[in-house]
């Protein structure tokens, strides 16, 4: 199982997914990668043209996770903005991500012409516009940051120059991009599947041990898979306990799909600077009509449960500005890991020699999987990579801004595991604590006690109640009900389980113990 089961849909979801194999048998592998994302893929596709023996596994169907839930855009702006990543890490570095960025959507512009890639590539313009007045001037610090890390084509659109944002400037990026995500990664899949990797679908991997030069990845249930090397590209990494975790924070974003007739809304990447739950637009063409994709209104994982009003959000926010969009055609949600200094974690994993990791995309997982490619290609053979030190996990948040974001969202965790003596209420977006399960109307979830003991209480629309344990597996804190995608989610570092406890997402690697009564 993975985020596929939750109850929302994405537009992309639409696309069958590719068939993989099934694991029946330990096995060797020169390089075993473990996810199947878009990091995933394409790290296993930049080993594989390299002459690599590649295993790729997943513990659900291949890029029907968290890359299934994004909204796709290709850019080379920050999602953080250049002057605030110039701020915390300095301009070398923030000129660093912006040539990774850049050289992230070249690759998949490259890799989808080579492989024959039909997936709507296309390159677009991308737009930065002010929410507010005030605002205005962060578009001139924005200006400035990007010129001076060499990004020079960025320009200044004046006031009145778009139609949907009449009263403001704006900032245009050329030469974005957009894609269809999964058409893309099941044409990673067919290239692998070529050249000869070995793609085995729902395989859960437990735990990492590494002796004698060789990983072993211990399986769930049984088995093992013994690699020379292992790259961990799960979203955020399950093989360790708090060593990346603290680093790192997860948080939920939003998304949903409007029919739209040709022409209508720009084909063209649109971010906003609203805060908090900034919006994001981009266009998925089709054969007689468009689907606006509007993101935003994000929150920290487990801190709020109201997601349909903020898909209702999203929608009346896009109505206000195209009036002649037409019909909601589908909503969902997905996670991403914001880190402490605002640049993602791609290298060589802490407490250990030959495994690497990807995690920490901070909202722009697809070009940071397509950049993992070319860094974690580079490291593994042992040569030289111009971004390696930028993004290089062991890198510890120094300066005052990060150190004192660093400390804010780890107050989620001691909050987290208060929790289990601490009564939860409806106040401050906590999760909802009910005296007894009794309480609970079908479709309902909820905290409650049972023997002094929280417990994640569910009862379905057939009226029969599902119990388990409410502590999470990972590290111990206590988990909270997501009603739009009917799971329960861990605020502390991210992971999710089913109604039935299973583990959807990650870093959790066993199931929320059920009880029975």
């Amino acid at each position: 199982m993975n985020t596929e089961e939750e109850k929302s849909r994405s537009l992309w979801m639409e696309l069958d997914a590719p068939t993989c194999g099934r694991l029946s048998e330990d096995i060797t592998a020169d390089v075993l990668v473990i996810g199947a994302g878009i990091a995933g893929l394409s790290v296993a596709y930049e080993l594989m043209i390299s002459g690599r023996q590649v295993v790729v596994v997943d513990r659900g169907r291949f890029g029907r996770g968290q890359t299934a839930r994004t909204t796709a855009h290709l850019a080379a702006a920050s999602d953080d903005y250049y002057h605030v990543l110039t701020g915390a890490l300095g301009q070398d570095a923030a000129r660093q991500y912006y040539q990774s960025q850049a050289a992230a959507i070249d690759r998949i512009d490259e890799i989808s012409t080579a492989e024959q890639i039909d997936c709507d590539f296309a390159r677009v313009d991308g737009y930065l516009f002010p929410a507010t007045e005030k605002d205005v001037r962060l578009l001139e610090d924005e200006l400035k940051a990007a010129h001076d890390i060499g990004f020079a084509d960025v320009e200044w659109v004046d006031k009145g120059e778009l139609f949907w944002s009449p009263d403001y400037p704006a900032l245009r990026f050329p030469r974005q991009a957009r894609f269809h995500p999964l058409k893309y990664l099941d044409g990673l899949v067919d290239a692998l599947k070529r050249g000869g990797a070995r793609l085995y679908q729902d395989v859960a991997v437990e735990k990492l041990v590494e002796a004698d030069e060789k990983v072993t990845a211990h399986l769930s249930g049984s088995g093992e898979i013994v690699a020379r090397q292992v790259v961990v590209a799960t979203n955020t990494p399950f093989h360790l306990l708090l060593a990346m975790h603290t680093k790192q924070a997860p948080y939920r974003t939003y998304a949903v799909a409007l029919s739209a007739d040709k022409g209508a809304v720009p084909d063209a990447l649109l971010w906003d600077t609203e805060t908090p739950g900034y919006h994001y637009v981009r266009l998925q063409p089709g054969a007689e009509g468009d689907v606006v994709i509007v993101g935003g209104e994000d929150h920290k994982a487990g801190e709020a449960d109201d997601g349909e009003d903020r898909i209702d959000r999203l929608e009346a926010w896009a109505r206000a500005r195209w009036p002649n969009i037409k019909s909601r055609l589908c909503a969902w949600s997905g996670q991403v890991f914001e880190p402490a200094d605002y640049a993602p974690y791609i290298g060589k994993s802490p407490d250990f020699k030959q495994v690497y990791l990807v995690t920490g995309d901070s909202g722009e997982g697809i070009t940071t999987g397509a950049v993992a490619g070319l860094i974690l290609c580079d490291l593994m053979d042992g040569q030289d990579n111009p971004w390696a030190e930028l993004y290089d996990p062991a890198r510890k948040p120094m300066r005052p801004s990060t150190l004192v974001e660093y400390a804010k969202e780890n107050v989620t965790v001691i909050k987290g595991m208060a929790e289990h003596v601490v009564h939860a209420s409806d106040h401050d977006h906590d999760a909802v604590e009910v005296p007894s399960s009794d309480d609970l109307a079908p479709g309902q979830g909820a905290l409650c006690r049972i023997d002094g003991k929280k417990v994640a209480a569910y009862r379905d629309g057939e009226g029969n109640l599902h119990l388990c344990s409410a502590t999470c597996t990972h590290a111990g804190c206590i988990v909270h009900f997501n009603s739009f995608e009917t799971c329960w989610d861990c605020p502390c570092h991210g992971s999710q389980f089913g109604i039935d406890g299973e583990v959807l997402a990650g870093p959790a690697v066993k199931p929320l113990a059920v009880i029975d009564r």
